[in-house]
């Protein structure tokens, strides 16, 4: 099924002229990609369910959080490879497409914006559930509603606008994490005044029945709950299209994945296991970043941590929005979606993509209030495992681009997947294993992610392939009535 690269697929879902405008447009600054890339790595998930992860493999979901980090270092530097030599809107979509097939760039493309177009519903949620809790007089759906309404009219007015707003959610991400990493580090060493002690330290990762009281089983548990909260990596690669200089933001985010989950990811959860014992009730009662907080004596922990989790959701919702409008204009740009999603405003903004990926959220936000263990249910377990869908395409697609790139243009190989092949395919047999981990998992519900999520891919591949095939009988029907046209024969004299 795989076909020959023609020149539209080339540069499909770049910012270059689309029909109905003038292409998007690189609004992006440098300060905007920068705090993309590090904001981008650190969602709500993060501080709203490591709380799960910390009870089920105790101070050992640190080494869950360390599997999964080195998986997503390693599929964020294929993904670096082949952005960085071709920077484009559709970014592993548009890879797919050219490396794997159309099949494979419009399925992953598809099931792409799904994901996030159910994301949306349930941080609009999160977010509104918070929002109550301040102002009651605004019902939960008047929140979401609110939300939702603003940030689509931030993503309307321009990239740049986007850019801004992402920046600053982002930036109070990033201030309020390292904070509590530098002050949280200094209370475990003992080197923060009127903390206790005999509670903080280095020995609550070895005591309260070891560093792995559940067992090394639970490790591979821990992963199948903090593996979602990684989902946002790539959002870089897909911005770096609408950047002055796409090749080098896509360098700097590929690089700086390493530190980004070391720190962020690794230095939080070590702080929070360490400050407080894995089975304290305050980490199963409050959660585990508002139990620790408490622990430091910081007043009102709670409320902090809404407000930092508030912003945590804000940047997930106006990113989620963004990624999925860019990847609807990416598919309309090369004939897998209407060719409206394909055209952008005379701003560059593809208005169509925006509002249809908008409309979507909408719907899934009534499920969610209408009827929340059905419909809405059957939504978030059908796109969970299509992050690990994403990742494996990515490597697939990086083995075939790799020879493409350096049959092509090989001075474009700025950024080197690792060992490659090798590497490449020992991350592809890694996740391959957590998905089949996940089958056997009834507990937390990874056999039903896992099987809906099958279900939806099916649908979408089903419908890739029959689509191609229909192509392919227009266009050899198009052959034939041109061949058959009678031609007027030339008179003279």
């Amino acid at each position: 099924m795989t076909s020959q690269p023609t020149q539209t697929q080339k540069t499909a879902g770049s910012a270059g002229p689309a029909p109905g405008g003038h292409g998007l447009q690189a609004g992006l600054k440098n300060r905007h990609l920068s705090m993309i890339a590090i904001g981008g790595v650190i969602g709500a998930g993060l501080f709203v369910g490591s709380s799960s992860g910390i009870a089920t493999a105790g101070p050992g979901i640190l080494l869950s959080y360390a599997l999964v980090g080195t998986l997503v270092v390693l599929v964020m530097r294929m993904l670096g490879e082949m952005s960085a030599a071709n920077p484009t809107s559709g970014s592993f979509s548009a890879h797919a497409d050219r490396a794997l097939g159309r099949w494979a760039g419009f399925s992953i493309g598809w099931l792409y914006w799904f994901f996030w177009v159910v994301v949306l519903a349930v941080e609009a949620t999160a977010g509104a559930v918070i929002l109550e809790g301040w102002i009651p007089a605004v019902p939960q759906w008047g929140w979401a509603l609110i939300v939702m309404v603003v940030l689509t009219a931030t993503n309307l007015v321009s990239v740049g606008s986007y850019g801004e707003f992402e920046f600053w959610f982002a930036g109070i991400k990033v201030v309020a994490i390292a904070a509590f990493i530098i002050i949280g580090g200094l209370a475990v060493f003992g080197l923060l005044p009127g903390v206790d002690s005999d509670q903080a330290g280095l020995s609550n990762l070895t005591e309260h029945g070891g560093f792995l009281p559940n067992g090394a089983g639970a490790i591979l548990t821990g992963v199948l709950l903090v593996v979602f909260s990684f989902m946002g990596s790539e959002i870089a690669t897909l911005a770096a299209g609408e950047s002055e200089n796409p090749q080098q933001a896509v360098t700097k985010a590929t690089n700086s994945i390493i530190w980004r989950v070391a720190v962020f990811y690794l230095g939080s959860i070590f702080v929070v296991v360490a400050l407080l014992p894995w089975d304290s009730k305050a980490i199963a009662k409050d959660g585990s970043y508002v139990a620790a907080l408490d622990s430091l004596g910081i007043p009102h922990a709670g409320q902090i941590m809404n407000f930092i989790v508030l912003t945590s959701v804000l940047s997930c919702l106006n990113s989620g929005l963004y990624t999925a409008s860019r990847m609807t204009f990416s598919l309309g740009q090369r004939g897998d979606a209407p060719k409206a999603f394909g055209r952008t405003t005379g701003n560059g903004v593809p208005r169509t993509a925006i509002l249809a990926s908008v409309v979507f959220g909408f719907v899934a936000v009534f499920f969610n209030y209408a009827y929340p263990d059905s419909v809405f249910l059957f939504l978030v377990n059908s796109s969970g495992a299509v992050a690990l869908f994403v990742w494996l395409v990515i490597c697939f697609s990086q083995l075939r681009m790799r020879k493409i790139i350096q049959r092509e243009s090989p001075e474009k190989l700025v950024v080197k997947m690792w060992l490659y092949p090798y590497l490449t395919w020992a991350t592809a047999a890694l996740i391959v294993f957590v998905l089949g981990y996940m089958l056997t998992d009834t507990e937390h519900d990874g056999r039903k992610t896992v099987l809906l999520s099958l279900l939806v891919a099916a649908l979408v591949l089903v419908t890739a392939f029959v689509k191609e095939k229909v192509g392919r009988g227009r266009a050899a029907g198009v052959e034939v009535a041109a061949s058959a046209e009678p031609r007027d024969e030339v008179k003279t004299g």
